[in-house]
């Protein structure tokens, strides 16, 4: 024990800056990655919490596939199942109120239903004792009041409402002002919930005859799995059996590949650390083989040398790891204040929920940091504990003979295996091979680096360059390939997981702002807040013979559930061959194969596995019907990760009676002026409409989404960055510690005649030799992990495909720092090693 603390007391003290900051990189890897998991356990949860709120407490949940609803002669059906005690019917609405543009949940409730079934959606009249959570005791004018509306606290503290105001309500088109009759005491904070009653909802919102939804509570005792089958049996196609936590999960499956891949570029961080971890511990070992093999003399059996050497590495790792708990959670709490709970990405409305510690994850992190900083230290504890003592003691020079061809087959097996991983289907609909293909070609690139150093080396040796100083770095590379390559490795996986990153945001972000270019083909767009409908067939017509317009358009999108365990693809009704919408098709039918004609987005086609040509029904028919039709081509979509499919607005209307329209596109006649063109727009608008719509033109709203892509790449700007730094830092420390650690030799070149200034020559050129090979190793393996992740890892995550940009410019300069980096450092490393006095430096033992 005293040898143990002795040997990491005077490593620590001999090279602090070496294990700072490589116990800083494994720090920073577990912050970032702890930072993300607790963001995104804190989003879902109040995501959770948000759909239980709405759900009401209810055992099972019969939901609309669509938000045109189902009849509502399905209640009576329920209600006569055998397994059903009692059901609640809902009509549930995207609604606003008041001047508030933040949408809120309105939900129209048939208040006695509601004491039994959902019994957390109970209202309370503010006439009501604040201690009362029941309307058993409450006056029933009060409760059953179709001008009664209730408020969940979350709204009534935004909106600055009391009791007794009036207040304006806008849903589906209709509006109507409610009195302010009391709050809901039994939803959770932070949902904004309001409650009607549910003939008060079909009366003043159009939807008379429909429901959204049946809450429904099953008899005691009885088997969940033959409710299911006794319920689902019971509804026609338009409608959906679901539950609270199916509702959670399948909100959870939209942001869950987002969350996966920013957890795994978090990890990149911590990979990267561990390389330096390596690179630290091999540099030690190499620099300590001698009083190792004095210890091994002296009796120190070699387990107990690898346990050693091992305790160092897991040491780093658990004040690494701990420093990087804390930092996590703090930079968690921040990112929820500054970007929301989705970090930017849009998935939960930009939400601020409370953050959330996870002390599992927190032991898993912990547990990886640990598992990375002793995989660093395994291959070097492991050279140490093979070496012969006498050997050692002999100082025979680099650990690999370079008269021995490097081997080349380990590298070539686990970059084929990582080829072969990357062919591999999604489990899950996670990527999980594409992420092993990515970390079997990297660690096979590095593996191959002594094979590859010595490959692009030999042909400079044999050059007569007559340049001294640079031929003593050439053979010096070249004889002690073992150490070149420790420098080399910490290099390509750096710049190489760097680049892939750079590369794969690169072409993300061209390809959009190409399909934006194009799918924006309108000189002006008209949208609600809220996607309200704005325009009825009359306001259609009179829209179309305003002066200035040559074209005009109206679209609207509908939530459409096809499969309860995924979220709801979005039915975009709309001119197929219109003015204003392009359609960026990737794939079209060869022939009708009858039926309506549906255009689906690739996510769309992906995720239900449907081709040009195939059959594909809608739940959209009258009475509850599916409606047959085909597919009629894919088209290129990069803003509905859950799909989306067109279909044609005269198909729409005469299948569903709606003509209610929400968006339009204009194209203007030449020479006609967007801002009178607009004013003209606004004049022919009934009054009540008119504030409300929103006018956009094609270059705003393109910059609209390439911030809000920004925005919701931030952190992987962030990672991308940090692992610029760490790359540096990394190249900084290993090639200083390396350079320190040959004083010896330099006073030995001191002895025979060489200068400070040639030996300083001499390191400038090493230095620049491994940066030039590591860069060509990292742009290589960069490039071709990017297409891993172009390829594979994001089809597999997102269901949408892209063509590779590659960003030249930022590589090119990334390329000239880490080669400036590892030459300077050099020469810096060299000055302090080649300042001592020579004769000291040769004769010291230790």
């Amino acid at each position: 024990m005293l040898a143990w603390r002795w040997l990491i007391a005077g490593e620590l003290r001999a090279f602090p800056m070496r294990f700072v900051l490589a116990g800083l990189t494994i720090a920073i890897g577990v912050a970032l990655a702890f930072a993300v998991h607790v963001i995104n356990r804190s989003a879902a949860e109040s995501f959770g919490q948000a759909v239980r709120s709405v759900s009401g407490g209810a055992d099972l949940q019969v939901r609309a596939a669509s938000a045109l609803g189902f009849s509502e002669a399905l209640y009576a059906r329920l209600m006569a199942l055998d397994t059903v005690v009692d059901a609640s019917p809902v009509v549930e609405l995207r609604a606003t109120i008041g001047d508030q543009t933040r949408p809120i949940t309105l939900l129209g409730l048939d208040m006695f239903r509601t004491l039994t079934v959902s019994p957390s959606l109970i209202a309370r009249p503010a006439n009501v004792s604040r201690g009362a959570s029941s309307t058993r005791s409450a006056d029933l004018d009060a409760v059953l009041d179709p001008d009664g509306l209730y408020l969940s606290q979350d709204i009534m503290t935004q909106t600055g409402l009391h009791f007794g105001d009036r207040v304006e309500v806008r849903a589906g088109g209709c509006a109507h002002r409610f009195v302010v009759a009391g709050d809901l005491p039994g939803v959770t904070a932070g949902q904004a919930i309001a409650v009607v009653d549910i003939a008060a909802a079909q009366w003043r919102f159009g939807r008379l005859g429909a429901l959204d939804r049946v809450d429904l509570k099953l008899e005691h005792g009885a088997s969940l799995a033959s409710a299911r089958a006794e319920v689902a049996a019971a509804l026609p196609p338009n409608a959906r059996l679901t539950d609270a936590e199916t509702e959670s999960r399948r909100g959870d499956t939209l942001s869950r590949a987002y969350r996966v891949n920013l957890d795994m570029l978090a990890l990149v961080a911590l990979l990267t650390g561990g390389f330096l971890v390596y690179s630290a511990q091999s540099l030690a070992v190499t620099r300590r083989l001698r009083q190792f093999a004095l210890l091994r003399t002296l009796g120190l059996q070699k387990q107990a040398l690898g346990t050693q050497l091992l305790g160092e590495g897991a040491a780093l790792g658990i004040a690494g790891s701990l420093l990087g708990l804390v930092a996590g959670y703090a930079i968690a709490g921040a990112a929820l204040r500054l970007v929301g709970g989705d970090l930017g990405a849009g998935y939960f409305d930009g939400s601020e929920p409370p953050l959330q510690f996870a002390p599992e994850a927190a032991l898993l992190f912990l547990g990886f940091g640990v598992a990375t900083a002793l995989a660093g230290s395994y291959a070097p504890a492991r050279r140490a504990v093979r070496i012969a003592p006498a050997v050692a003691l002999k100082d025979a020079g680099d650990a690999i003979d370079p008269r021995v061809p490097p081997r080349i087959r380990p590298a070539v097996a686990m970059i084929g295996a990582g080829a072969l991983c990357a062919f591999l289907p999604a489990v899950n609909r996670l990527p999980l091979f594409g992420y092993i293909a990515v970390s079997l070609v990297l660690a096979g690139v590095v593996a191959a680096m002594p094979w590859l150093a010595r490959l692009l080396l030999r042909p400079l040796a044999k050059a007569d360059l007559r340049l001294p100083a640079f031929e003593m770095a050439l053979r010096r590379l070249l004889g002690a390939p073992g150490q070149a390559s420790t420098v080399l490795g910490g290099i390509v996986a750096s710049t190489g997981l760097m680049i892939a990153m750079a590369v794969m945001v690169t072409s993300f972000r061209g390809s959009v702002d190409d399909w934006l270019a194009s799918f924006l083909s309108a000189d002006l767009y008209i949208a609600a807040a809220s996607n309200e409908p704005l325009f009825d067939a009359g306001t259609q017509r009179r829209l179309a013979q305003t002066p200035g317009i040559a074209g005009i358009a109206f679209s609207k999108s509908v939530p459409v559930t096809l499969d309860a365990k995924l979220p709801p693809v979005l039915l975009i009704v709309r001119p197929v061959n219109g003015p204003g919408y392009a359609l960026p098709l990737i794939a079209r039918a060869r022939e009708p194969s009858g039926g309506v004609s549906l255009w689906l987005s690739e996510p769309a086609a992906r995720l239900y596995g449907a081709r040009p040509g195939d059959r594909f029904a809608l739940p959209i028919g009258a009475g509850g019907a599916e409606v047959d039709g085909h597919v009629g081509g894919i088209w290129r979509d990069y803003a509905r990760q859950q799909g989306a499919i067109v279909i044609d607005t005269r198909a729409y209307t005469a299948l569903t009676g709606d003509a209610v329209r929400s968006e339009a596109a204009v194209d203007l006649a030449p020479g006609a002026s967007v801002a009178a063109v607009r004013a003209a727009i606004v004049a022919r608008l009934p009054s009540s409409l008119a504030g409300r719509a929103g006018f956009a033109e094609p270059a705003a709203l393109r910059a609209r989404a390439l911030a809000l892509f920004d925005r919701s790449f931030a952190i992987t700007y962030a990672l991308e960055a940090i692992a610029i730094l760490i790359g540096l830092a990394g190249v900084a420390a290993t090639i200083s510690a390396q350079t320190i650690a040959r004083i010896k030799e330099f006073g030995m070149m001191r002895h025979i005649g060489m200068t400070r200034g040639q030996i300083l020559a001499m390191l400038a050129g090493e230095g620049t030799l491994l940066g030039l090979i590591g860069m060509v190793a990292g742009i290589a393996v960069g490039i071709a992990l990017s297409q891993i992740l172009i390829h594979v890892i994001n089809p597999q995550s997102f269901n949408w495909t892209m063509a590779t940009r590659i960003p030249w410019n930022l590589i090119l300069g990334v390329a000239g720092a880490l080669i400036a980096t590892a030459a300077v450092t050099a020469v810096i490393a060299g000055r302090r090693a080649v300042s001592r006095d020579a004769v000291r430096a040769v004769s010291e033992d230790w």
